[in-house]
């Protein structure tokens, strides 16, 4: 009678209790906490360990929904539920850019003094790093496709090639950006120009950094078998978060570097 009430009636999840919500809320409550004190003056110690934390429960939670697909608890119907999640969440981020894009248009459009760029202000060449940032992100949108059609047909030796490409593009870009803002012409202080173009493309940035981060999870479960052709949400997941930074970059680019620019580039 015990087997019979342990056999799944239902293809939804129920999660066993997890101590990760409410140890994620204490962690991510001391990072901000940290965060707040080190901006007032105060030691970094507190907000270094809100970060390891939040790190380790990342960690900790994620390998427990690994294993709970590994163990079968992923069906149909919830795996239509996880990309829902998805889709949500990446919504939700699409807000985020909007407010910088706004901030940004409305600085640029009605600008004070009747001039955008802001006199004094030496803006980037749209056709130096940033366009080849933007060839080697259209490009690692094309490696990580490569990677899901090959887990699609089965091919594991060029899921990790693909993925390992897509992983060293995203390296390449961060680089690339760092390397950009330290010969920034500006500071971010230094006006509502810099101060725009460092939220909209450093947030961006961020989230390249944790799509670089995503993926090498993906690599790494990839060279561990993990995924299988008719089952891989974790991978599916990585691959539309990669895709939605592409779309970002190329609204950047034509927005920011191109358009925003209005022409003052090599302008003394």
């Amino acid at each position: 009678m015990s087997d019979q009430h342990a056999v799944h009636k239902h293809p939804y999840h129920l999660v066993d209790p997890s101590p990760w919500p409410i140890v994620g809320a204490l962690v991510a409550g001391l990072l901000f906490g940290g965060a707040v004190y080190w901006m007032h003056g105060g030691s970094w110690v507190i907000m270094a360990v809100g970060i390891v934390g939040v790190l380790a429960v990342m960690f900790m939670w994620w390998r427990d929904v690994i294993r709970e697909a590994d163990e079968g608890y992923h069906t149909k119907v919830v795996q239509i539920g996880l990309r829902y999640g998805m889709a949500l969440f990446i919504a939700s981020e699409v807000m985020f850019f909007a407010a910088f894009f706004w901030a940004f248009f409305s600085s640029s459009l009605f600008p004070v003094g009747g001039v955008w760029p802001p006199k004094g202000i030496h803006p980037f060449d749209p056709f130096e790093i940033p366009f080849l940032n933007t060839m080697v992100l259209l490009l690692s949108g094309t490696t990580v496709t490569w990677a899901h059609h090959a887990l699609i047909e089965g091919d594991r030796k060029n899921l990790i090639r693909g993925l390992l490409i897509t992983v060293l593009l995203g390296i390449t870009f961060t680089s690339l950006q760092a390397y950009e803002y330290s010969h920034a012409a500006f500071g971010f202080k230094e006006g509502i120009y810099p101060s725009t173009f460092f939220m909209a493309t450093g947030f961006h940035g961020f989230h390249v950094i944790i799509g670089t981060c995503f993926l090498t999870v993906c690599l790494f479960r990839a060279i561990a078998g993990h995924f299988k052709p008719e089952q891989h949400f974790g991978f599916e997941a990585a691959a539309w978060y990669w895709h939605f930074v592409d779309v970002v970059w190329l609204f950047l680019f034509v927005c920011i570097y191109l358009w925003g620019s209005g022409g003052a580039v090599g302008v003394e």
